[in-house]
C-alpha cells in the first residue's frame, strides 16, 4: 500500500511540475522575441524602378508600425545556388508575439502587400521565436 501511494505521490508530482514547465513556456514563448523573415521572388516582368519602389515602401513600415523593433533587408549573394529563385530577404523584429500580432493587419501594412502582389512570383515567410 506505502509503495502504491509513494508511485501516485510520484506520479502528481512528475504531472504537477509538467504542467508548470509547459506554462512556465507558453507564457515565455508568447513574451520573447519574434523575427518575421520574408523572401521574395519578383515577376520577370517588374522592372528595377518597381522593384525599388518595393524595397523603399518595406523599409518605410519600420517608422510606419510602432511594434517593429528592427528591420534589415538585403539581396542574395550567396555561391551556393540554393536560393530558388529568391532575390531579396526582409527581416522583422518584435519584441514579442504581441508586436507581430499587430503588424500583420495593420493599415499600413495591408497597403504595402497590395502594392507588392502583382509584381511577386513568389513569397516566402518564416517566423520563429528568438532563442540563444
Amino acid at each position: 500500500m506505502l509503495a502504491m501511494l509513494r508511485v501516485s505521490m510520484k506520479t502528481i508530482f512528475l504531472l504537477t511540475a509538467a504542467f508548470f514547465l509547459t506554462m512556465s513556456t507558453l507564457a515565455t514563448a508568447a513574451d520573447a522575441p519574434y523575427r518575421h523573415v520574408v523572401l521574395f521572388k519578383f515577376k520577370d516582368s517588374a522592372t528595377p524602378e518597381q522593384v525599388q519602389s518595393i524595397e523603399k515602401a518595406f523599409a518605410e513600415l519600420a517608422t510606419k508600425i510602432d511594434t517593429v523593433k528592427a528591420f534589415e533587408w538585403g539581396t542574395n549573394v550567396s555561391p551556393e545556388g540554393l536560393n530558388d529563385g529568391f532575390t531579396h530577404c526582409f527581416f522583422v523584429g518584435f519584441a514579442d508575439k504581441a508586436g507581430l500580432e499587430v503588424y500583420l493587419p495593420h493599415a499600413e501594412h495591408q497597403a504595402f502587400v497590395g502594392k507588392l502582389k502583382p509584381m511577386l512570383d513568389k513569397v516566402c515567410v518564416v517566423d520563429y521565436i528568438a532563442s540563444k
